[in-house]
């Protein structure tokens, strides 16, 4: 079993009283948004982000991948290489 030094419990301590205390913690009220929370109010994806999410896709696009133009900063796997070998359809491990 593991021992915290008091050194290192006491600055864990200063930091997440000091630092945390003044900023709002959003999900604890799930139906309204924390005072001051930060928000995300606009989301440009560069001509870069954009040739990285359709590689491997021909043009012209399909009507079913005009979901990126509101894709927005989230996660998606969409746009990351997945897996190898023949599961490899879109050529990001070639």
């Amino acid at each position: 079993m593991r021992i915290i030094s008091p050194v290192c419990s006491g600055m864990l301590l200063l930091l997440t009283s000091s630092v945390l205390a003044d900023y709002p913690v959003a999900g604890t009220e799930p139906s309204q948004r924390p005072v001051g929370a930060p928000v995300i109010e606009r989301v440009r994806h560069d001509r870069a982000w954009y040739e990285q999410a359709l590689t491997g896709i021909q043009k012209p696009y399909p009507l079913s991948l005009f979901f990126l133009d509101n894709q927005g900063d989230w996660y998606t796997p969409f746009n990351r290489p997945g897996m190898r070998g023949r599961y490899d359809i879109r050529g990001w491990h070639r």
